[in-house]
């Protein structure tokens, strides 16, 4: 403690020189391996290093990797991409709902297709859904299996709907008793209560399962004093979708009685007969303010499936990813790329590499964009954290277990501006340890 109290006050008086050797005084007086800290800040305009310390070491970047994964797909995609879900009328009166795999899309909007169909008087003689703007593989490589109900780690494909998440209600309503628990809208789930109601006391809520004793069956344990929710991942977003859907059809009286089927659109002997659509611009800060996995995974494959011109896969959006970073005339041997929201620890990135590809952006023009998409201090994934340097900093965060990282731009108090990554990879600190340790380098650089 000692040791982080009087680092703290040497940057403050700012008073330690302003090379790598201090740098590396300053990681080494903080507890942790300097090993396991990378760190690289390069000048936005001169691309010149002014700091570095193990920058061309192997790290896990986990969220931090949304920059260059979600800048790609804008570049393939463009700001005038819209997500859009359709649904067509055939001269054979048939309804297809062409899926546009759209992050966006809740169950609220398939109310709003079905009645448009209602009040033009469709009477379908079959109705399709067509899902074949991606493949079949919901979950990215090197994904944890202990994950699956992660509400932050949701599946991601073609039928993305309410953010292919539901909802565990427990509702307490006998003091001493276990509550109601109900799963709002209804999705087949199986649910063992073991909560307890104490209307004295705060939720101490707790959903898990044992996927090889009881994989079908989640529990829901602790106390509950009052409503709550609980998101979970849906385990297979082809049924929740489909519920959707058929509640949707139910609820607008539309007149078709058959099952539901699955057929590709056809490009002939068709008219659209609604649209909803989603822009780019809302995706964009949804992954890079918020960093929401499912948006990012979206975005990654969607741009894949438009640079190949055929089926979203993630070997397409790897692609299309190599062919960006080679129009910016980056060196991408030392990475490795595995998903386009950087949940996979399989995923390998160097700090080095990272500020490459943030200094670069200021050579393709795209600079203030990106530094536009990113919080500030005070928000997004910055709600709580970095609030010392007000609107000079911007940049993404990255948490996985065992690591920390943040990368982006920061103004020092001399006005120059310098793109700056820093990953941690150590077991023996907490995540609060982690961060701390990132905001006490950034405000050296800050005020040195």
């Amino acid at each position: 403690m000692h040791k982080i109290i009087s680092s703290i006050l040497i940057i403050l008086m700012g008073i330690i020189p302003a090379n790598a050797a201090s740098i590396a005084r300053l990681v080494g007086s903080l507890n942790i391996n300097p090993h396991a800290v990378s760190v690289c800040v390069k000048d936005v305009h001169s691309d010149a290093t002014v700091y570095k310390l193990n920058e061309k070491s192997p790290m896990t970047p986990a969220s931090t990797l949304k920059l260059v994964t979600s800048m790609a797909a804008r570049d393939i995609l463009t700001d005038d991409y819209v997500f859009s879900t359709k649904l067509y009328k055939s001269t054979n009166n048939d309804l297809y709902l062409k899926l546009g795999a759209d992050p966006f899309l809740t169950k609220t909007d398939l109310e709003s297709l079905i009645r448009t169909a209602k009040n033009k008087n469709i009477v379908p003689k079959n109705f399709y859904i067509d899902d074949t703007i991606f493949d079949k593989i919901e979950w990215g490589e090197g994904w944890q299996w202990d994950d699956d109900l992660n509400p932050l780690m949701p599946k991601f494909s073609a039928y993305n709907l309410d953010g292919n998440l539901a909802n565990i209600v427990i509702t307490p309503y006998v003091n001493n008793a276990a509550p109601s628990i109900s799963i709002k809208p209804y999705y087949p789930i199986t649910v063992m209560n073991l909560v307890n109601t104490n209307f004295g006391d705060t939720n101490t809520l707790k959903a898990e399962h044992n996927t090889t004793i009881a994989p079908n069956i989640i529990a829901v344990s602790g106390t509950i004093g009052k409503t709550d929710t609980i998101k979970i991942p849906v385990n297979n977003t082809k049924v929740y979708f489909r519920l959707r859907l058929e509640n949707a059809i139910k609820n607008q009286k539309l007149e078709y009685y058959n099952s539901i089927k699955y057929a590709k659109t056809p490009s002939e002997n068709i008219y659209l007969a609604e649209e909803i659509t989603h822009d780019i611009d809302r995706a964009l800060n949804n992954i890079l303010k918020d960093s929401n996995n499912m948006t990012a995974e979206t975005l990654f494959k969607l741009a894949g499936a438009k640079y190949t011109n055929s089926q979203g896969t993630v070997a397409n959006s790897l692609s299309m990813l190599n062919d960006y970073l080679s129009k910016l005339k980056l060196n991408s041997s030392d990475i490795r790329v595995v998903d386009g929201s950087g949940v996979s620890k399989n995923n390998i990135m160097t700090s080095e590499f990272m500020t490459e590809f943030l200094t670069s952006q200021a050579k393709t023009g795209n600079y203030e964009i990106l530094k536009n998409y990113l919080p500030t201090s005070g928000e997004g994934t910055l709600k709580n954290r970095m609030l010392y340097f007000k609107d000079n900093l911007r940049a993404k965060t990255g948490t996985l277990s065992d690591t920390s990282a943040i990368a982006g731009y920061i103004t020092t108090k001399k006005g120059k501006t310098y793109a700056f990554d820093i990953m941690i990879k150590d077991a023996k600190t907490t995540a609060a340890e982690k961060k701390n340790i990132e905001e006490q380098i950034l405000r050296y650089i800050y005020m040195n």
